[in-house]
């Protein structure tokens, strides 16, 4: 079942739409309201078409005239929209990691989230877009057990391939003995089975930890972790027991109290919105006790506030 809140529009005509978005941004001015309403009403596959058509039509690249014509979060949630979505992905790194600090938030929620179809993707994308390699730039820009972790889940594993679950022995006792059981921990030990273990397995072996500690497999990383290896961790757990709780916490931060994260705003509405934006919807609604629809119409404002209100697609209230 299909659990985007975004679909492919029916009748679509990439020419068509090419020459409407061309009309919008004519002359002085542009038309915003009609920009934002094609393009959010548009798939991401329809969005790359429609950048074909207009590099066809005019010889010029719709995404730098939309960037031309737009300002501010506006402008960067559209154009985000505008590029496939591990493009999207590559782009975001590649913030994350130029200049002077690292935005380790960013690179633990994309890594941490993504299947292994969309980390292989990710990784072609960011060697073609910017002729790098991804797990060079990320080796060279952090440090310590962050850094192993990282480069482990960069790596497509085998097991993801799964079709039945695997006995979840020793995983279980390997962490206990990695954490709970040991004087100072084993790292190495939570970063391999944590990393290197399909879904089905892990929700398996976070069962049989929970019976055999006591406690839920969460509570020890806070204990024997910390810093960015512990955030990590546990945003890697997170997106084993529940990717749409994951992503409805992080919108949640991301708006909640004074001011808003933005980037962690339209990174998330953009990836999610073909993938699971209803789960997350539904999610959202039962642990916040109101709506993300809501939350977005009273913390954004203008073009930004109504495109992200397309993207989430409706209100649970």
């Amino acid at each position: 079942v299909y659990r985007g809140s975004v679909k492919d529009f029916p009748g679509f005509d990439a020419s068509k739409d090419a020459e409407a978005l061309y009309n919008a941004m004519k002359g002085f001015g542009s038309d915003k309201e009609a920009i934002l309403d094609l393009i959010t009403s548009r798939s991401n596959k329809q969005r790359v078409e429609i950048c074909q058509a207009y590099k066809s039509l005019y010889g010029k690249d719709l995404i730098a005239d939309l960037k031309y014509e737009l300002t501010g979060k506006f402008e960067r949630l559209i154009v985000s929209l505008m590029r496939p979505p591990a493009y999207s992905d590559a782009k975001e790194i590649k913030d994350a990691i130029a200049g002077i600090g690292t935005d380790e938030k960013c690179l633990i929620e994309i890594l941490a989230s993504r299947t292994n179809q969309e980390i292989h993707d990710l990784v072609a994308a960011y060697k073609d877009a910017y002729e790098r390699d991804l797990e060079a730039d990320i080796v060279g820009d952090t440090s310590g057990h962050f850094k192993k972790m990282l480069v482990v889940l960069l790596q497509p594993y085998v097991s993801s391939t799964l079709t039945r679950p695997v006995p979840p022995s020793p995983s279980h006792k390997d962490l206990l003995e990695a954490g709970e059981l040991k004087w100072g921990t084993d790292e190495a030990q939570f970063i391999y089975i944590l990393g290197r273990r399909s879904k089905q397995h892990l929700r398996l072996v976070f069962d049989e930890y929970l019976k055999i500690s006591g406690k839920p497999i969460e509570r020890s990383i806070r204990g024997e972790l910390s810093g960015d290896f512990e955030k990590l961790m546990l945003a890697v757990v997170k997106c084993i027991r529940s990717t749409a709780e994951y992503f409805a916490e992080r919108l949640y931060k991301a708006m909640k109290g004074l001011g808003t994260r933005d980037n962690t705003l339209i990174r998330i509405m953009v990836s999610r919105s073909e993938i699971d934006m209803l789960d997350i919807r539904e999610v959202f609604r039962t642990k916040y006790e109101k709506s993300l629809h809501n939350m977005i119409k009273e913390d954004t404002s203008g073009e930004y506030k109504k495109t992200l209100l397309k993207l989430c697609g409706g209100d649970d209230e």
